[in-house]
């Protein structure tokens, strides 16, 4: 009896981090995306995420969600640098969350300042 449940342990567990490296690795689809970031903010209550928003046109209509993973310290930074400007954001879209990495499927990889298309300077 003992066997049996360790067995079914051993699988479950199996399945469990087979389903996490496939939802870590795997990424649905990659691409960038543009428009005046809005905001950004650390949120959470027992765990603390990094959450954003971009706005995609003029009324503020199309917002764009993401997160950002905990470790990209250089994309936080400049996130809180460039609030309120006109961003280009690089991003993964995964196939699911955690609620420990982020409200979104979408992960920022990468941001830099851009030339707003609305305001020439």
């Amino acid at each position: 009896m003992k066997r049996v449940l360790l067995i079914i342990l051993g699988v479950i567990l199996a399945l469990f981090i087979a389903f996490y490296t496939i939802a870590y690795f795997a990424t649905y689809s990659e691409g960038t995306r543009a428009g005046e970031l809005i905001k950004f903010s650390h949120k959470g209550v027992i765990v603390k995420t990094w959450e954003g928003q971009i706005s995609q046109g003029i009324s503020g209509a199309q917002i764009f969600d993401f997160s950002v993973m905990g470790g990209e310290d250089e994309v936080i930074e400049k996130m809180q640098e460039y609030q309120g400007e006109y961003v280009k954001l690089t991003y993964v879209e995964r196939f699911t969350t955690f609620f420990f990495w982020g409200d979104t499927k979408y992960f920022i990889t990468d941001v830099e300042l851009a030339q707003s298309p609305h305001f020439r300077r």
